[in-house]
């Protein structure tokens, strides 16, 4: 069972490359109807410089992106705590339901971004990620030391 709490974790991370890979492509492709060469873009130019000129779904999607890099940081070490630790089965079914939300909130966040939606979603995965967190104090904090005093 340890190594099936791994797997959300592997989940999330290859999401947040498809992610990556979705951004790369929606700004590439509107970079062109922006009128903005990339091969004449002076030195140093990030895609927060010029999100103004692109259309807002395209920021959305790099919004998205970095919100899939702030969060789930959190999540990760959880994820490897409880597998090393011995998760129950709740643990691995409350890891994908974290998983399965925050693809949710991605796909919102990337095409429709309404936020009363999205703040739910973000809300209800903060939960998970706390009841998470709690199971891996407890487990960590009840577990058997082998007699070290």
């Amino acid at each position: 069972m340890q190594l099936q709490m791994l797997a959300p974790g592997a989940a999330l991370a290859l999401w947040t490359l498809i992610v990556l890979l979705w951004l790369t492509i929606a700004r590439f492709s509107a970079f062109g109807k922006a009128g903005i060469d990339v091969a004449k873009a002076p030195p140093g130019l990030r895609g927060g410089d010029i999100e103004d000129r692109l259309p807002a779904p395209v920021a959305w999607k790099s919004h998205n992106y970095t919100h899939l890099l702030e969060q789930p940081t959190i999540f990760y070490p959880i994820v490897i705590i409880l597998a090393l630790a011995g998760p129950m089965a709740m643990d691995i079914w409350l890891a994908w339901a974290y998983v399965a939300i925050r693809i949710v909130h991605s796909i919102w966040q990337s095409t429709v971004n309404r936020i009363s939606v999205r703040a739910n979603l973000f809300f209800l995965s903060t939960l998970i990620l706390l009841v998470l967190a709690v199971r891996a104090v407890m487990i960590t904090i009840s577990a058997d030391i082998g007699g070290i005093a």
